[in-house]
């Protein structure tokens, strides 16, 4: 059996679960509840992830009921179920593993409307920032035209030099 793309998503958390002894098939081979939920063609990751969302009361009715339901029979009933419930990972961090095999999924409203706001925040800045370096304080000189001096004062006219009167 393949895992699932949800399975992929989740971390080790379910692996002591998983990976767990629920005994012996009828050849007197280890049975992990691994391959004992693949035998009965249930998807382990899911259901240890459905699981770990029950009660711990539900979740040993509903992995006992599993358990019984496979054709070799080899499994130690309730007392196994409540053994091996117990070596599911915390009833908290569930919902968020399961939300991070969706994309965004763990996103509020607010988060998915506040990133575009922060990143265009973040350009206006960038602009801002270009703007005032490359801004002058004054016209551009320029080179090769000699302006004259203004002046306020009239010069009176003279008349041209060594002429008469």
């Amino acid at each position: 059996m393949t895992r699932s793309p949800l399975a992929n998503s989740l971390g080790p958390e379910f692996d002591p679960f998983l990976f767990a002894s629920v005994g012996a098939d009828r050849n007197g081979m280890p049975l992990s509840v691994l391959s004992a939920l693949a035998r009965l063609d249930v998807d382990p990751w899911h259901e240890a992830a459905r699981l770990t969302a029950l009660s711990t009361a539900a979740a040993t009715h509903s992995l006992a009921a599993l358990l019984a339901a496979r054709p070799d029979e080899a499994t130690g009933g309730g007392g196994a179920a409540a053994r091996l419930i117990a070596l599911l990972p915390q009833r908290t961090n569930v919902n968020s593993q399961l939300s991070r095999g969706l994309p965004g999924a763990g996103m509020t409203i607010e988060s998915r409307v506040q990133l575009p706001v922060i990143l265009l925040l973040i350009f206006m800045a960038c602009m801002l920032a270009v703007e005032a370096l490359t801004a002058t304080h004054g016209p551009p000189a320029q080179i090769g035209q000699a302006s004259a001096p203004a002046s306020s004062t009239i010069m009176p006219k003279l008349p041209p030099p060594g002429g008469g009167t």
